[in-house]
């Protein structure tokens, strides 16, 4: 249930944040024109996700189960796996854009910077919407809960930067 409502709260916001970039850096697409290509790149990461979930779950199966004494190790090679794959997956939908953006703009710079403005705005919007929807991956030092009590305390950045120097340490 949280996993559809992060990619319907991230699309829309992504639709109106990149609509209005759109209209910032004149590449002359409309609001409508800028939600159908919002849709399609969700749809092709989408796409990706599910080519990679086999090696989620591979992974998945050979890390420390969470009710053991590797719980915390386990926990921070599962999140910091899945923070790249899902990365790599919205990149390469909103990858897909740049010849739609080439074909539309007036000029390739122009649809450049529309695609790493959008590349950017899509990276901040859907870590930070997943975030606060969190927990997808269970913490084992933490109650299972459907939402956290306080679910705008920290960033999705601040975690992973405490599981890296957690698995580093």
């Amino acid at each position: 249930m949280k996993f559809p409502l992060v990619i319907i709260l991230t699309c829309g916001a992504n639709v109106v944040l990149n609509g209005i970039l759109a209209q910032v850096y004149a590449t002359g697409l409309s609001f409508r024109q800028t939600t159908l290509a919002i849709l399609m790149s969700f749809a092709i990461a989408s796409l990706v996700l599910v080519s990679l979930s086999p090696l989620a779950l591979f992974l998945l199966w050979n890390t420390p189960h969470l009710a053991t004494e590797g719980a915390s190790t386990g926990h921070s090679i599962t999140l910091l796996a899945h923070v790249p794959v899902i990365a790599f997956a919205g990149w390469a939908g909103t990858w897909r854009l740049y010849r739609l953006l080439v074909h539309i703009a007036p000029s390739r710079g122009s649809a450049r910077s529309t695609l790493f403005a959008w590349l950017a705005g899509n990276l901040l919007l859907g870590s930070q919407v997943s975030w606060i929807l969190r927990p997808f991956i269970g913490n084992p030092n933490l109650p299972v809960q459907f939402l956290r009590d306080n679910p705008l305390y920290g960033g999705f950045y601040e975690q992973v930067w405490r599981s890296l120097m957690q698995l580093l340490s």
